[in-house]
């Protein structure tokens, strides 16, 4: 088992596996380069190979001794056209074009729109938009068999084209037939990570976790703009939030996106669940070996933002360039980790600790790491709850975190500043600082004369009872031991 050092940045990078990377070299120099999580996408592939890629990242955490967080995400409830009588049409710009429920193959004139839950539900004015807005329609008249649209913006359209309706909630489960097979595979390879697509309501992740049985953590995707008025509700069910603006990019205007980014990561890390900012980071890298500038001062704004983690999409599964962009993406990171004013700039959102003595101490790690040279924060936990804790406090020093659960190890992996081990539970205080300050130097966080914090729950094993702070110095002669 190789040694694996820290990072050297707090922010996590989440690749996504596909054509591009299903050779395990490419996989493993895609985490040598800096790849802290993978994502499978269950919208495409199969699930044998889906089931090779995972056991393969599970090869990989033996190699490198680092538990490593597996993503599948749910393709969600994808809305289609029908079928064109020669495969595609042109909508003339201005004109009329219907959606219908004739099976009929289409022409430049109407098509079928195949999910009967859309007639009679949409309105005058509402819109439609057709393969990622590049088509865009206006109701004129919706009736129990056919809306009859205007055309603002025509072009060519083709067969089984995805549908946005930005204007209404779609009354539709957020899981299909195909989501709930996709699930039951996914927990079935023991994933950590389960991604919920098209969140409209509440209720989609109170579904979603009944069907997950707690086997995993569970990520709600922002994309439809009906899950922004009720996001906070949205924010508190689920165990992480997903900022993702392919879709939320097509259904609104471009410029509500950027803010609307902020008011989510903002959201998220208020209660402390892991925030992941997704879609086009490094578009141009698919074909390109370097980003645009535009590119690279995204990323570097959701680093500023104090995002949990950043994702590749086709930049990985399906790009020319995998390992580059990954590479580009950590070396993004850690330089905006190294301005003076990072700290401050992540800092900015206030999160106030809750009135609970868990919550004080691990806003305590933070102020003593400002005020006294601490290495690193060694929390113990169970269930990973104070290692959010102290995550969301966003404290200037890294935090190891030490539980007996492999769950728990792979969870934490998409937290920020969060470097996870797993190692034996312990018994007592003694047994505490010594193993805190073993996994510090074997982890290669901190050396001799260094100062560490350890913060952990008495008595021992107890889920929830976080109320022990305690400031250590590593000596010279721990260290010529533990070399030794």
């Amino acid at each position: 088992m190789r040694k694996f050092d820290p990072r050297g940045r707090k922010v996590k990078i989440l690749a996504t596996l596909g054509p591009a990377c299903t050779d395990p070299d490419v996989m493993r120099r895609l985490f040598a380069a800096g790849a802290d999580a993978f994502r499978v996408n269950m919208s495409h592939g199969e699930h044998e190979t889906h089931a090779e890629s995972i056991r393969n990242i599970r090869a990989l955490e033996k190699q490198f001794g680092r538990p490593i967080p597996i993503f599948a995400d749910l393709q969600g409830p994808k809305l289609r056209v029908g079928k064109f009588r020669d495969g595609k049409a042109v909508i003339r710009h201005s004109g009329h074009f219907t959606l219908d429920r004739d099976p009929t193959p289409g022409d430049e004139t109407r098509v079928e729109l195949p999910h009967p839950e859309l007639f009679g539900l949409l309105e005058k004015g509402q819109r439609l938009l057709i393969n990622d807005g590049k088509i865009r329609l206006r109701v004129i008249r919706a009736g129990e068999d056919a809306i009859l649209c205007s055309a603002e913006v025509g072009g060519v359209i083709s067969d089984r084209k995805g549908v946005n309706v930005p204007d209404a909630e779609i009354p539709i489960p957020a899981l299909t037939e195909k989501d709930r097979r996709d699930l039951a595979f996914a927990l079935s390879q023991g994933v950590d990570w389960i991604g919920l697509s098209f969140v409209q309501r509440p209720e989609d992740i109170a579904e979603a976790r009944k069907l997950i049985g707690g086997k995993a953590a569970l990520c709600a995707k922002i994309e439809k703009p009906m899950a922004i008025r009720r996001l906070d509700e949205i924010v508190e069910l689920a165990d992480g939030i997903m900022v993702a603006r392919g879709d939320l990019g097509v259904e609104l205007e471009p410029q509500e996106v950027p803010p609307l980014q902020k008011r989510i990561v903002n959201t998220a890390r208020l209660v402390g669940k892991p925030v992941i900012v997704a879609t086009q980071m490094l578009e141009s890298m698919i074909e390109s070996p370097a980003p645009t500038r535009a590119e690279v001062s995204d990323v570097a704004n959701a680093v500023y933002d104090g995002a949990d983690a950043v994702m590749l999409s086709a930049e990985t599964a399906a790009g020319e360039w995998p390992e580059e962009a990954v590479t580009i993406m950590h070396r993004i990171a850690v330089q905006v980790e190294r301005d003076e004013g990072y700290i401050e700039r992540v800092r900015f959102l206030d999160t106030p600790p809750d009135r609970t003595t868990a919550d004080a101490l691990a806003h305590s790690c933070m102020t003593v790491a400002d005020t006294v040279a601490i290495k690193a924060i060694t929390v113990f936990t169970g269930s990973g709850s104070t290692a959010r804790r102290v995550a969301r406090e966003r404290p200037s020093v890294p935090m190891m975190v030490l539980t007996p659960s492999h769950d728990t190890a792979r969870r934490v992996g998409l937290l920020w500043g969060a470097h996870a081990v797993v190692t034996r539970d312990i018994g007592s205080f003694e047994e505490m600082i010594a193993k805190g300050k073993r996994m510090a130097l074997r982890h290669r966080f901190a050396t001799g004369g260094d100062k560490l914090i350890v913060l952990a729950g008495v008595p021992f094993g107890t889920p929830g009872s976080t109320n022990l702070l305690h400031v250590v110095t590593l000596t010279g002669n721990e260290l010529e031991k533990y070399e030794s």
